[in-house]
């Protein structure tokens, strides 16, 4: 069974029935809530990055470099990590996947920004996405950074673990978040993006109460581990 590690914002490291560890959103080192450090994270396969920016790629060059992980990310990301020096990528793009060792990964649309934090020339931005991953027999959904969209609703029936973001002012809110539940209708959820900062302070006791009894919300400390 895949096992899922919450780090704090929207970072994970999931690691496989197989061994394989992967790591989402990498963002430790300037994280004021993880758990770890970048140093601490130990062995990785996989860097998975939904979109550029810096809260979900802050550590993903020097991770890379670091434990010669591959990249999963969009093909701009996966180059402007070549001119840094990262030799290890696969380019993905919205409504793409492909069919890894431990698994398969499609991208999703996500709406939000598209800055590649690190390029200082201005020569890399790319779309947001979100994954869904099919991990040890289970669908889990990482939405990156979005706001509710209708194409939500052709997540419906194939998802068994959303992650959505709630903090509101640059990604949906708890209300709008609920309202995705409803589109997707996962058997759990579980809340990210929020309390980082307090310009995303939100209660997911609240968001709890909004979703009610269409899902089983999990709500996750950093260095809290979910096992679907």
């Amino acid at each position: 069974m895949a096992k899922l590690t919450f780090h704090g914002q929207s970072t994970f490291t999931v690691e496989t029935g197989d061994g394989t560890r992967l790591v989402i959103d990498p963002f430790f080192t300037d994280n004021p809530v993880s758990d770890v450090k970048r140093a601490d994270v130990g062995k990785v396969d996989y860097v998975l990055c939904t979109h550029g920016h810096f809260d979900h790629f802050a550590d993903a060059i020097a991770l890379l470099e670091e434990t010669g992980a591959t990249l999963i990310a969009t093909f701009e990301i996966v180059a402007f990590a070549e001119t840094q020096g990262i030799s290890n990528g696969h380019p993905l793009h919205i409504g793409g996947g492909y069919d890894f060792p431990f698994g398969r990964v499609k991208m999703t649309p996500a709406v939000h920004g598209g800055q590649v934090h690190g390029d200082t020339t201005g020569q890399f931005t790319t779309v947001p996405g979100g994954f869904l991953m099919h991990l040890d027999g289970k669908r889990i959904y990482h939405a990156g950074d979005t706001a509710l969209t209708m194409d939500m609703q052709l997540l419906r029936g194939k998802v068994d673990v959303a992650i959505l973001p709630i903090g509101d002012n640059f990604t949906m809110g708890p209300e709008d978040a609920a309202e995705a539940v409803g589109f997707i209708e996962p058997e759990v959820v579980i809340p990210v993006h929020y309390d980082t900062w307090p310009l995303i302070e939100q209660d997911p006791g609240h968001f709890a109460d909004l979703v009610g009894e269409r899902a089983r919300v999990e709500v996750m400390e950093p260095g809290d581990v979910y096992v679907p």
